[in-house]
C-alpha cells in the first residue's frame, strides 16, 4: 500500500498535514516513514499510529487529564470515572426479589 506522500508524488520532506487548529496530524519521511495522529477538540492527542504499527488511544477529562490509555501491547490505564447505578428501595426490593433492610 502506498503513503499518502508516495500517492501525491511529493519529493520533498518532511511531508506534513496540519489540521485547521495547527495540529501536526500526519508526517512522512523520505523512507516511507509515517505517523497519523487525532486530537480533541481542547488539542489533546487521543490517538497515535505509525507505519511500525504502534498505536496509542487516549482519553481526557474536562481539565484535560488523561483518564484511559490503550497501546497496542495491551497496556491499559483507566481512570475514568465509573457511574455508580442509583435504584430506589421498591426497584432494589424488585431485583433482589423479596423485602431486605440496609445496614452498615
Amino acid at each position: 500500500m502506498k503513503t499518502i506522500a508516495q500517492q501525491l508524488n511529493i519529493t520533498e520532506f518532511p511531508f506534513i498535514i496540519k489540521d485547521k487548529n495547527g495540529n501536526k496530524i500526519y508526517s512522512e519521511d523520505s523512507c516511507g516513514y509515517w505517523y497519523k495522529r487525532e486530537f480533541d477538540k481542547n488539542k489533546n492527542e487521543i490517538y497515535f499510529e505509525n507505519s511500525n504499527g504502534y498505536w496509542i488511544k487516549r482519553e481526557h477529562d474536562e481539565n484535560n487529564n488523561q483518564i484511559y490509555f490503550e497501546d497496542l501491547y495491551g497496556i491499559i490505564k483507566d481512570d475514568r470515572p465509573k457511574l455508580i447505578q442509583e435504584y430506589t428501595m421498591e426497584e432494589l426490593t424488585k431485583i433482589v426479589g423479596k423485602e431486605f433492610k440496609l445496614v452498615k
